[in-house]
């Protein structure tokens, strides 16, 4: 997609109720969290959800939708593959399909003028303003014909919602119990789902959304890939790996993204687990020459 497309264009009704859908229940998470914030109050059992939910939400995305949907880095059962898509939806990122799609064409046309979110046209575009184009919608299952052959990811990619609803209706159930069992913690159900779910998927989209922008601008380019991807230390630990982007870009098909010890990659980590599990398999790690290329910079 040019930049010049990148503008509004017009739609059909129905498209535009799913376009104003889509940016009216984004918008409304943000509202939620800023009011919650001041109203719900906070509690011990409210921070450990915090906490929890945010790890929870950042490997729905490094794990699922990044590093097995959108890139394939390693395999799984059938089973196991709709267990990750529920978890990677629970994100509010949309579908697996649609995630999958708009990262694959991120990465053959990364930092061109074909590139969705590519700093090039701001960096407010690259973090959030792409998202509100209605270009959102052109995602076709064409592009992701391994994915789109499963109709239980179709079913995922259209009601992506049922996962996140899952999950709020947990936390307001463990709210609710625990203000009734054990008053003394200070927990009701609204402050559960504040923290646990409108406060978390606030920080998750920003930390997910710092891939496209922040990542992009700055921090150490190791390999010279012919874009702009960065390694950040920083964003390296916070994105539990997704932040040495650098080294994500010179073997994107790699299920590690921090190449070398000193780079934490808890993603990774978790996958290995998996993998002794016997839950994964075909564990893809970037091969001896690519580790030994020449530094561009430290």
């Amino acid at each position: 997609m040019a930049a010049a497309d990148i503008a509004d264009t017009p739609l059909p009704p129905a498209r535009r109720v799913q376009w104003i859908l889509i940016r009216s229940i984004r918008w409304g998470i943000h509202a939620a969290a800023l009011i919650g914030i001041f109203t719900a109050g906070f509690s011990l059992a409210a921070g450990i959800a915090l906490v929890f939910c945010v790890v929870q939400g950042m490997l729905s995305v490094t794990l699922c939708y990044h590093r097995y949907f959108a890139h394939r880095s390693f395999n799984t059962s059938r089973c196991f593959q709709f267990i990750l898509a529920f978890w990677g939806a629970t994100s509010l990122q949309r579908g697996p399909i649609w995630w999958a799609a708009v990262h694959r064409h991120h990465h053959r046309h990364s930092d061109s003028d074909q590139d969705w979110h590519s700093p090039r046209h701001g960096f407010w575009h690259a973090h959030n303003g792409w998202l509100e184009s209605p270009r959102i919608l052109d995602v076709s299952y064409e592009k992701v014909r391994d994915l789109s052959r499963y109709p239980e990811l179709r079913f995922l990619d259209t009601f992506y919602h049922i996962p996140a609803l899952v999950m709020i209706a947990t936390l307001a159930a463990t709210g609710a119990y625990l203000d009734s069992v054990h008053p003394q913690l200070g927990a009701n159900a609204w402050q559960m789902v504040v923290w646990g779910f409108f406060v978390r998927t606030v920080i998750v989209w920003q930390l997910t959304f710092a891939t496209n922008s922040v990542l992009h601008r700055w921090g150490n380019k190791r390999f010279d890939n012919g874009d702009e991807s960065r390694n950040n230390y920083i964003l390296g630990v916070l994105n539990l790996g997704d932040g040495f982007h650098n080294n994500h870009h010179r073997w994107s098909m790699s299920a590690r993204h921090g190449f070398y010890w000193w780079e934490f990659d808890v993603t990774y980590y978790l996958i290995k687990l998996l993998e002794a599990l016997r839950l994964v398999r075909d564990v893809k790690t970037p091969p001896p020459e690519i580790l030994e290329q020449r530094r561009v910079s430290e």
